[in-house]
């Protein structure tokens, strides 16, 4: 897949991308969104999507290769949507100009066929190189209650 380097380490690189879906980056509506992930025929055979059909969501790693790198937030920036002048700074927030420019997603499975996986709700436009899918297990999900600051819930009350 990759090539190894003296660490022992294997070198990332994409194993499918978006397919379809939507063109360009907006901040709202990605639930009416469906999209398909094809994975690289060079890397993968429809094998490596046995038994995904079984899970009714998924999580997707993924690059954010439309952000330029000199977008990238390293700092804090004013609470999205804030009146107040609150700082956030970027590992408070889940935006696309991440140092590392690595995104993550959960979506829903709608079907799997051959070397595609149908989604709804996938945050990710087409063309973007997906680096992981991994089944959503519940039981992998957030113990306890849950927090998080109001102005993170304005925010997200169009995202889906």
């Amino acid at each position: 897949m990759g090539s190894e380097d003296g660490a022992g380490l294997v070198e990332s690189r994409p194993i499918a991308r978006v397919v379809g879906g939507r063109e360009e980056v907006r901040e709202s509506g990605w639930g009416r969104e469906n999209a398909i992930m094809r994975l690289d025929s060079s890397m993968f055979g429809p094998e490596a999507l046995f038994g995904l059909d079984g899970f009714s969501h998924l999580e997707v790693v993924f690059f954010f290769d439309q952000v330029d790198s000199l977008e990238i937030d390293r700092g804090a920036r004013p609470v999205p949507g804030g009146q107040d002048g609150a700082l956030v700074g970027i590992f408070a927030q889940r935006s696309r100009r991440r140092p590392n420019r690595l995104g993550v997603s959960r979506c829903r499975i709608t079907s799997v066929s051959g070397l595609d996986v149908h989604v709804s709700g996938l945050d990710a436009a087409a063309g973007t190189p997906v680096l992981d899918l991994k089944p959503y297990v519940r039981k992998f999900g957030p113990r306890g209650n849950i927090r998080q600051p109001e102005w993170a819930s304005v925010l997200m009350h169009d995202y889906y």
